[in-house]
């Protein structure tokens, strides 16, 4: 794939990567705007989204990009109008040159308060120097190269170093795992993975399965990643049109028990939206081989986990959820498997509500379980 042919098409897997991107972002940004307001200023008012390989701002079949997704999400409302910083990047001149020009016919983008700013750089050591060097208020950074070049642990680490920036990178699969046994691209590889790392992985999958060396890819990269400080890493897997063979994967990076939780939402409903095995929480088979991968497709029965996690405890539906994660991240469960599974609980009377469910309303023919119900589980059994 050659960068001209990045936005020739909008695709199902466009559509749904640019979906996923900016529902993330409007999400975020509410969480970040609450922060900022209860904490009066402290922290200032403003927060960022940045995009470093941006595009024109439409694919040819006129359907939008995430640019313009996202400014029109800020356009649209009163709090993001006054506070959004928005700089999109992209090394092809005649990307910019379009994107400025959409950007500029877009309906209502004089009332922001921040005017956009567009940039004409190859992302490289430079661009990585100077996020080491900045305090930087909370960003949402898109990262989304045609194939691997300007990608590196460095860049990875810069943009999410500070607190309330979040990352969402999309990593080639078809291009770094042909690159990973190209001499003439070392480099970029070395940046991607760190040498020592990429000199062991170009070793360990001569002669492997595809569906093994993928899987290996995959968690040398998240393994990595990891490596430079606390962080929630969770990987999604974008199939091709026919599900026949992986794209891309989508690295999703935040040190907030609370982007884990939207996200997981955001990939839920969007995965249900389209054809299956489009986007995938699975690694099948991952084995004890990849540990990282390895957590997502261990029995997940959601019911026992809760029962022995919160044992004798009474909680709210909201600790529950918050609490859980943060102690199992590397699980699908989604909001609505929380709320599921207490549903389900409760009707079988393996746990006691507050309010009782008689007392609570019905949404769409449907009982409710709100944030504020307080769950009772009973205590371990002796024995």
């Amino acid at each position: 794939m050659t960068d001209k042919s990045f936005f020739e098409i909008s695709k199902e897997q466009s559509r749904i990567k640019v979906a996923i991107v900016s529902k993330y972002f409007e999400a975020w940004a509410i969480v970040m705007m609450g922060v900022q307001d209860r904490a009066k200023g402290k922290d200032g008012d403003t927060i960022a989204y940045i995009d470093l390989f941006a595009g024109p701002g439409r694919y040819d079949d006129g359907t939008k990009s995430t640019p313009l997704l996202i400014l029109e999400k800020a356009i649209a409302s009163d709090k993001l109008r006054n506070r959004l910083v928005t700089i999109f990047n992209d090394k092809d001149a005649v990307y910019t040159t379009s994107l400025e020009e959409e950007i500029k016919n877009l309906p209502g983008v004089e009332a922001l308060k921040h005017r956009p700013h567009v940039y004409n750089e190859e992302v490289g050591t430079e661009i990585v120097k100077v996020f080491e060097r900045m305090k930087m208020i909370p960003t949402f950074f898109f990262l989304d190269p045609c194939g691997y070049k300007g990608l590196s642990l460095e860049l990875i680490n810069s943009v999410v170093k500070d607190w309330g920036c979040d990352c969402i990178f999309f990593f080639n699969y078809n291009r770094v795992n042909m690159a990973l046994t190209n001499e003439l691209v070392d480099d970029p590889m070395n940046a991607l993975f760190g040498k020592e790392r990429a000199d062991r992985l170009r070793k360990r999958i001569e002669g492997i399965s595809p569906s093994e060396r993928e899987l290996m890819i995959v968690e040398e990269l998240c393994q990595a990643i990891k490596e430079f400080g606390k962080r929630y890493i969770l990987p999604f897997r974008f199939r091709n049109e026919a599900a026949a063979r992986t794209s891309h994967h989508l690295i999703f990076i935040t040190k907030d028990v609370r982007g884990i939780l939207i996200m997981k939402d955001i990939i839920a409903r969007e995965g249900s939206a389209v054809s299956p095995g489009i986007v995938s929480f699975e690694y099948n088979p991952a084995s004890i081989r990849q540990p990282f991968l390895f957590q997502w497709i261990q029995p997940q029965d959601i019911e026992n986990r809760l029962l022995e996690h919160f044992a004798g405890r009474t909680l709210t539906f909201r600790q529950i959820r918050d609490q859980h994660t943060a102690y199992d991240p590397y699980t699908p469960y989604a909001e609505k498997d929380y709320r599921e599974a207490l549903l389900e609980m409760e009707a079988e009377e393996k746990i006691t509500t507050d309010p009782p469910v008689e007392r609570r309303r019905k949404r769409k023919g449907k009982i409710t379980f709100g944030e504020d119900v307080k769950v009772t589980f009973p205590p371990k059994r002796k024995g």
